[in-house]
């Protein structure tokens, strides 16, 4: 049965990140999505959260099941590290946010649902028939210098699952040029 429900699923990806100019999906996109789907096979979904220590980190374990007649029929976990400090945000956001984004990738697994650009996307064939920049087009770009005051946009897109830290960098790199170190510390970001 739920070989049914993955397939009769469609959750496209209806935010748009106006910094990163993109496309993705929540967790909220997602659960939308399915609810409709659900009662056809008299089912229903389940998520939970459990905050785990690992050393000095706390992590949020999210579980999603899908259940018909109280029997679980599929179960999937994903886990995501609530960042130590986040600027503008207290303590029940950061925790909100880490569980939103384990609670998708949860809900990924268990819908079969693959969050990377298919090699038949429109996005992919768009970057594939982008000319190559040459150095000389890359001297026209203005360094980027804003990584500081970008920072906390940056960790709570990561953390809710809008864009990965490579998407941040290469978003960048379409209009600044970006340095090797400020590349490393965006990567670093969690």
């Amino acid at each position: 049965m739920m070989h049914l429900i993955q397939q009769k699923l469609k959750s496209p990806k209806s935010q748009y990140n106006s910094f990163g100019k993109y496309h993705y999906r929540s967790c909220e996109d997602i659960v939308e999505a399915l609810k409709p789907i659900l009662p056809e096979f008299k089912a229903y979904l389940i998520l939970s959260d459990e905050v785990v220590a690992v050393g000095e980190r706390v992590y949020v374990k999210a579980t999603a099941s899908i259940l018909v007649k109280g029997i679980v029929i599929g179960m999937a976990t994903g886990y995501a590290r609530e960042a130590v400090d986040r600027k503008g945000m207290d303590d029940s956001q950061i925790t909100g946010a880490t569980s939103s984004y384990a609670r998708k990738y949860a809900l990924n697994g268990l819908l079969a649902i693959d969050d990377t650009k298919d090699a038949d996307t429109d996005d992919h064939a768009a970057k594939k028939e982008e000319p190559q920049k040459t150095d000389t087009q890359n001297e026209d770009k203005p360094w980027y210098n804003d990584f500081e005051s970008h920072k906390a946009a940056m960790i709570a897109k990561i953390a809710s699952g809008e864009a990965t830290q490579n998407d941040i960098v290469n978003n960048l790199r379409k209009t600044f040029k970006v340095s090797n170190r400020v590349a490393d510390q965006i990567r670093e970001l969690r």
